[in-house]
């Protein structure tokens, strides 16, 4: 949909163009997923704990996020959990509050199911306190219906999600011992109940299973060798990527991820996304180039296979939450790492569109930006327009596949627009 507003330039003549662009639900599902877990932020705020930007001004978290580039948010939901600052809340209920929150603000939705009452990982797969004497058919029930209730709750408030985990890093299982990879044959089941009430309130919904250690092909093909042979259903494998738990650089095992999200590519015919992502915060330098380096891997990947990258409560800042992998300091400022999110180009996403415009740098720092159009052909005029919809720079270019220019912009998102007579192609550029 696109909304048509006139507008004088200088010239006196009357032109229209379009002010403002909404994607369209199918542009808004191909946009590359740059994301947040943030489960603690609810306990943060009331605590008390106060968010900054980096001007040092207060600001909704959300806001802070969304501007750093973050358009997806990650949410886990525990059963019946404890009311602990650090490993507790995350209830259906409140999952749902915040859902609804980030949706408002125009983000995506990923619904994280740990079926516990606190933390499931690879060291512990915990049933939740209500369902541990139950059998094992008696499970395959709760699941089914605890994710049913879960997404069917978000649908009927408008927070419905694109996506729902089913598990959190089950490399060895969930719900231990009855769906522990010890017994493939009943953790195939529990994984298609999850699949099945997830699809039961909305087949549009993609399904991921998710595994630790992104780097490791031999655990990824161990796992998902299985569950082809357990026909297990799903659409989306998730990994994580820790290399500060892996106790080396980025460096040492980045290419060893982008080797395992391609073979996961091409072995299984899966989409993949980096669910959890983290670096030190006290060396954000090196977080920085950490998640450009993630993020290039998975856009490299054929196909558009690879969706995107989503970090793993960037906010819980250390002296709140003793967490070391934050994106936040000790000023309650986000760190130079979560700039990593505004990296690539900005904008309209235009995969699958001729002709299309791409622009560079974006976000814009000054000195000379370039316009890099792709696909057309003649004369055409490009003109920059702030907020408002004002002209502020207007270059006329004949048969020219590039143009740059010198700019003194104040910070702020601009649109920009060119114009062949019979094509309009726009994209926007963000000044830091």
């Amino acid at each position: 949909m696109k909304k048509l507003t006139h507008y004088q330039v200088h010239s006196g003549i009357t032109v229209l163009f379009f002010l403002f662009y909404f994607l369209t639900a199918d542009e808004v599902r191909a946009q590359f997923v740059k994301g947040a877990d943030i489960g603690w932020l609810p306990q943060m705020e009331a605590s008390g704990y106060k968010f900054y930007d980096s001007t040092g001004t207060q600001k909704d978290c959300l806001q802070i996020l969304k501007d750093k580039g973050i358009n997806t948010v990650r949410l886990r939901v525990w059963v019946i959990p404890s009311t602990d600052k650090i490993n507790g809340h995350c209830s259906k209920k409140e999952v749902a509050a915040l859902a609804l929150r980030a949706k408002n603000m125009g983000m995506r939705i990923l619904i994280d199911f740990h079926y516990s009452d606190s933390w499931a990982d690879p060291g512990k797969q915990n049933k939740p306190a209500a369902w541990a004497s139950h059998t094992f058919n008696q499970l395959l029930t709760d699941v089914y219906n605890h994710t049913y209730e879960v997404l069917d709750t978000l649908k009927s408030i408008g927070a419905e999600p694109e996506w729902a985990q089913v598990g959190n890093e089950i490399t060895g299982g969930m719900l231990w011992p009855d769906g522990s990879t010890m017994y493939w044959n009943q953790l195939a089941q529990l994984l298609n109940k999850g699949y099945d009430a997830v699809k039961a309130v909305d087949s549009s919904i993609q399904v991921i299973i998710h595994l630790d250690q992104g780097n490791d092909n031999g655990r990824f093909r161990t796992f998902f060798d299985n569950a082809t042979s357990g026909l297990v259903r799903y659409d989306i494998i998730g990994a994580s990527y820790y290399p500060y738990w892996l106790g080396s650089d980025y460096t040492i095992t980045i290419d060893s991820l982008g080797y395992n999200l391609n073979d996961m590519v091409s072995r299984y015919g899966k989409k993949v996304m980096v669910v959890e992502v983290g670096g030190d915060y006290t060396k954000d330098r090196n977080t920085y180039d950490m998640l450009v380096a993630v993020q290039k891997k998975v856009r490299a990947l054929p196909n558009s296979k690879g969706l995107g990258v989503i970090y793993w409560e960037p906010e819980g800042e250390k002296s709140w939450s003793g967490y070391q992998l934050s994106c936040w300091g000790s000023d309650g400022k986000p760190t130079l790492a979560l700039d990593a999110f505004l990296y690539s180009p900005l904008g309209i996403n235009t995969n699958g569109r001729e002709p299309g415009i791409f622009i560079y740098p974006n976000p814009f720092f000054g000195g000379l930006l370039n316009v890099d159009l792709n696909g057309l052909t003649g004369p055409s005029v490009l003109r920059i327009f702030d907020e408002q919809g004002r002209v502020i720079k207007q270059l006329t270019l004949d048969n020219k596949p590039k143009a740059s220019m010198d700019l003194n912009l104040d910070p702020g998102i601009y649109m920009i627009d060119v114009n062949t007579g019979l094509k309009d192609i726009r994209g926007k550029l963000l000044v830091n």
